[in-house]
């Protein structure tokens, strides 16, 4: 209760005190009671500016201070405390006061910040260009302009700048912010300028735009020469110079206008150019005047422009007036108006009449009209250049005829020439002329030039290698009857290639015939494929040769494949050809015509291939279409194929009876064969043994393939051990055992399924040492087998196998007895009897 009382009370004290006039002593009442606003105004009322300031700083924010604030910011501005003031204004929000008092300090870029902060971009652009007016009206065009160019106006710096003339600023601003627009804007100026009658500021403009040639004609319009020529002398240099003095003196004509033009030593430099620009009455005037040397030259000059434009009865009269009749000569000739060509040159310069002749003789050979040509030379005594014409033209027979009667000296030139060049274009009509002209030196005895002649025929020159091979030949055959061997010998040499390289064969065979080449010759019809003529020549030329193109006709049947025309030439060729493609029969058959030793020599080469190939049961059909003769040199490859087909034959089921039927039927001819030949009994034996096997395979497949004959199957597969010398052993034993196995003979099929493991443990040992052979003894099974280099059975089969030997040998009721004890052993011989007799 007592605080409130003190504080209203130091409120009420500090009002009556500002009544009173005593801000000064309000302040400290005010801010004891807490109203810092009053405490703030009274501050301000009694100009104690830093305390108003440090009440402001501790003044809520939500308090509008707008007025006080305003004070503080005028107070600091007109101080000089700007930035305070800034401070003071922008608390307020009073930007346009801030943004004034920085312009009116002059500090524009302090100015600007403030503007673009706080106000828009219209709003600043708006303020500073009604400032910078103000500005401009005042004359302070330099503070003005930067105010436009800081808003980004400087087209309005440019156009203050014109306005008050001040050019010099304004082109400034234009090469800073428009350069493109410097030229233009010189002219514009300068156009303004002559206008208003300052030319020398207009000619100022005009030379900085780099167009003098305007002030210069600013001048001329103005009559102003002395200016113009100074102007176009300084800047255009002397030509320029001498251009505008030309212009001047053709205003004045006459005396003045030499006087004018000697006074700048520029008179005969304003005739050549009067000349130069078509003006000749000009050129004559002032030449007549002063400069009567510079008269022909003048009519000399006009009469080129007469003749330019088609004038040419004006043009003779000038080229006549400048001495130069020949001139005007040369324009009719040029234009082909013979008739006054020629009476210019009868009147005015007869030697020119030969030149008249020469242009007729020149339109003639153009039309072809050679004749006529021919004749106005000979007229105008140009003889060589009638030569001249035909040789240009490749008439090389008429350039040579007008040579020989009129200019026999150069008659030898000429050939020489017509010799080095003739053959160059390669037409038809060229090659022809070539053709001619060697048949003209051949009638003449010129042979080394015909032969010359001959040979500048060549691809290149020529549209047909058919001429080239004709005339080729003729030079080769003229050589042999007219140069002797040597040089026949040397152009076959060199042409006889070329040919070759054409492919035209034929001809060199011809052209190395001529140099007596004959191995070359014989090489040629043998790319020609004429073999027949080959053989001919060589029978009756060079009889070495003779087995050269029957071999070289071999290798082309043979390159050709044409076996059958072969067979007629080389058997053996046309053999090895058929089996090469793969025509077996073909083949063989060809060589049966030819004799059983021939077909066999072919047969056995072809049997050996499919051995080597794994195919050796393709060859079984074979020797039974063809036979099995005895022939010892055969005896090696018989067995080898019976034993192959034995060994890959694979086991029972995977061979067809048809492949053991062939081997069977092989062999028995090879023995038949062999028996009656009395080949010696050991081979015979051999042979026996293997048609034995083959006998026993071909049954065991018939029996296998019949439900009832399986026992006899089995039969023969045990007797098929006893040939395990021949046989793969672990395959042999296998299949026996196996076969016992099916047929219930478990004793036995045990004794063979345990030999084949053991067989197969041997031969991946490499040694039968480990091998047990109580099992077989009293048999006629061998033990000293060869052994396979690897198990021939399948690795499944032989666990299969090793499964059951393991089973059995386990049941008790399986009694495992030896073979010998087993009835079969000792009757194998009756059993295999009795398995050939029910076959």
């Amino acid at each position: 209760m007592w605080c409130a009382e003190v504080v209203e009370l130091e409120e009420r004290w500090g009002d009556e005190l500002v009544e009173s006039k005593q801000s000064d002593a309000a302040i400290s009442h005010f801010i004891e009671a807490g109203k810092t606003l009053k405490a703030l105004d009274a501050a301000i009322a009694a100009r104690q500016w830093k305390k108003a300031m440090h009440i402001v700083q501790v003044i809520e924010e939500d308090v509008d201070l707008h007025s006080q604030l305003q004070k503080l910011g005028d107070h600091y501005a007109h101080t000089g405390e700007l930035k305070l003031a800034e401070k003071f204004y922008v608390q307020g929000k009073l930007y346009n006061e801030a943004i004034q008092m920085y312009n009116q300090a002059g500090e524009w870029e302090k100015a600007h910040r403030l503007a673009s902060t706080y106000l828009s971009g219209a709003e600043v652009t708006m303020m500073y260009v009604s400032q910078a007016e103000q500005l401009e009206e005042a004359g302070k065009l330099k503070e003005a302009e930067k105010l436009y160019v800081s808003v980004g106006e400087p087209d309005l710096a440019i156009t203050m700048y014109k306005k008050h003339r001040n050019y010099d600023q304004m082109l400034r601003l234009v090469k800073q912010y428009h350069p493109d627009l410097v030229q233009s804007t010189h002219l514009h100026l300068a156009g303004e300028l002559q206008q208003e009658g300052n030319y020398r500021d207009a000619e100022k403009h005009y030379v900085a735009a780099d167009d003098w040639k305007a002030a210069v004609n600013m001048y001329r319009a103005l009559d102003m020469w002395e200016e113009a020529y100074r102007v176009g002398k300084t800047e255009g240099g002397e030509a320029a110079g001498k251009q505008v003095a030309f212009y001047w003196a053709r205003t004045l004509r006459g005396d003045a206008a030499v006087k004018l033009l000697n006074k700048f030593g520029l008179l005969e430099a304003c005739i050549d150019y009067a000349c130069e620009n078509m003006l000749f009455e000009f050129a004559f005037d002032l030449a007549k005047i002063s400069m009567k040397k510079k008269l022909p030259d003048i009519h000399y000059k006009y009469a080129m422009a007469l003749e330019d434009d088609g004038k040419y009865a004006d043009a003779e009269k000038q080229f006549i007036e400048a001495g130069k009749p020949k001139e005007a000569v040369l324009m009719y000739v040029h234009a082909q108006d013979w008739e006054n060509a020629q009476k210019v040159a009868e009147c005015h310069d007869p030697e020119s009449v030969g030149d008249v002749l020469v242009g007729q003789a020149k339109l003639a050979f153009s039309q072809k009209n050679h004749s006529k040509a021919e004749s106005l030379l000979l007229r105008a005594q140009r003889p060589e250049l009638a030569v001249k014409f035909y040789r240009n033209n490749g008439l090389w027979t008429d350039a040579l005829r007008v040579c020989r009667e009129y200019l026999p000296h150069q008659l030898t030139a000429l050939q020489d020439d017509y010799d080095n060049s003739v053959g160059s274009s390669g037409g038809r009509s060229d090659v022809e002329a070539v053709m001619a002209q060697a048949r003209q030196y051949e009638a003449e005895g010129e042979y080394q030039r015909a032969i010359q002649c001959y040979m500048k025929i060549t691809p290149s020159t020529a549209s047909d290698v058919q001429e080239v091979e004709e005339a080729w030949v003729q030079a080769s055959e003229m050589a042999a009857k007219r140069l002797g061997h040597d040089k026949a010998r040397e152009i076959a040499a060199s042409l006889g290639p070329q040919l070759v390289s054409l492919q035209r064969p034929k001809g060199a065979e011809k052209v190395f015939l001529a140099g007596q080449m004959v191995k070359e010759a014989i090489d040629a019809l043998i790319l020609a494929k004429d073999f027949t003529k080959a053989q001919r020549v060589a029978a009756d030329l060079e009889p070495r040769l003779e087995d050269y193109v029957d071999n070289a006709y071999k290798e082309h049947l043979k390159s050709e494949g044409e076996a059958e025309v072969l067979a007629g030439v080389d058997i053996l060729a046309a053999l090895d050809m058929y089996l090469s493609k793969g025509q077996v029969d073909r083949a063989l058959d060809t060589a049966a015509q030819h004799g059983p030793q021939l077909l066999h020599k072919y047969l056995a080469r072809h049997v050996t291939e499919l051995i080597k190939e794994g195919r050796a049961a393709d060859a079984l059909p074979l020797y039974k279409k063809y036979g099995a003769p005895a022939y010892e040199q055969n005896y090696n490859l018989y067995q080898h194929l019976a034993r192959s087909v034995l060994s890959e034959g694979g086991l029972s089921s995977s061979t067809p009876y048809q492949t053991w039927a062939n081997l069977r039927d092989m062999l028995l001819l090879v023995v038949t064969n062999v028996r009656s030949q009395d080949g010696g009994q050991g081979v015979l034996d051999v042979f026996e043994e293997l048609l034995l096997m083959a006998h026993y395979f071909s049954a065991r497949s018939a029996y296998s393939s019949t439900a009832d004959s399986e026992e006899l199957a089995t039969l023969v597969s045990v007797a098929l051990l006893r040939h395990t010398d021949i046989l793969p052993a672990d395959k042999a034993f296998y299949e026996a055992g196996v076969a016992c196995k099916e047929s219930g003979w478990n004793n036995m099929a045990f004794v063979f399924l345990n030999r084949f493991l053991d067989l197969c443990e041997a031969i991946e040992e490499g040694s039968l040492d480990s091998l047990d052979h109580a099992d077989f003894l009293d048999t006629d099974v061998p033990y000293e087998i060869p052994l396979p280099d690897s198990v021939t059975v399948p690795e499944n089969l032989r666990e299969d196998a090793k499964e059951w030997v393991l089973a059995v040998s386990m049941d008790q009721s399986v009694e495992q007895v030896g073979v010998q004890e087993w009835v079969f052993a000792v009757s194998m011989d009756q059993s295999a009897e009795q398995v050939g007799g029910q076959e």
